[in-house]
């Protein structure tokens, strides 16, 4: 059958366009987000549990120097703080599930530390990426003031650049576990955030409905 050359031109359009649209695929819902609880180590171990995080890098943020390196952020005056960087999907996991793991991993009763470590490197930051973030943050560290009823010393801050720290420091905690797992129980992190979080500590499983505080 011979088609007018306007609608022929008409169906084939369809047909491209059909074919582009079943070959293209689906918006992914990936997000990212960055978070200082001390030691970048053991940040990476907490959100890489999570179901819908995709991704941690640990890395240096919130400060005022280029091209930061291990040691000198350890020795201060950069003004970064050690982070890592998290890849979620937010059709699995929402940006305040996220929160709520990050509040239970840290001590948010001290400034410039956390555990063991001493420095404004390994204070507890939210470094919110957006507008919606930063509410969120916000809105957190509120409900966690107000359920403990004391100061909270965790800052919201702008993350500026983010740069990913050394490659030895990417998954240090699978790549070195013995050495990793001697670290972080002489430092006291699993005693001291049962001791603020009870059952809550260093959650593997997110309660489904689970508000940041």
């Amino acid at each position: 059958m011979r088609y007018p050359f306007n609608q022929r031109t008409f169906l084939l359009a369809g047909l491209l366009t059909g074919a582009v649209l079943s070959t293209t695929p689906a918006l992914a819902a990936e997000e990212k987000a960055i978070f200082a609880g001390g030691c970048f180590w053991c940040v990476e171990d907490a959100f890489d549990k999570i179901d819908g995080v995709e991704a941690t890098v640990s890395g240096y943020a919130a400060g005022n120097t280029d091209n930061p390196t291990y040691e000198t952020v350890s020795a201060g005056g950069t003004g970064h703080a050690e982070v890592v960087e998290v890849t979620f999907d937010s059709d699995t996991v929402s940006y305040q599930e996220l929160l709520y793991v990050f509040w239970r991993n840290i001590d948010p009763f001290v400034a410039n530390r956390q555990f063991c470590d001493e420095g404004d490197s390994y204070r507890s930051a939210l470094l919110p990426l957006n507008d919606e973030q930063r509410e969120l943050a916000e809105a957190s560290k509120a409900d966690i003031a107000e359920r403990f009823d004391q100061p909270i010393e965790t800052t919201i801050e702008d993350p500026g650049t983010f740069y990913p720290a050394e490659d030895y420091h990417q998954n240090y905690y699978q790549k070195n576990k013995v050495r990793y797992t001697f670290y972080k129980n002489a430092c006291g992190r699993p005693d001291r955030l049962e001791e603020i979080w009870g059952d809550e500590a260093m959650p593997h499983d997110v309660p489904a409905s689970s508000a940041a505080s």
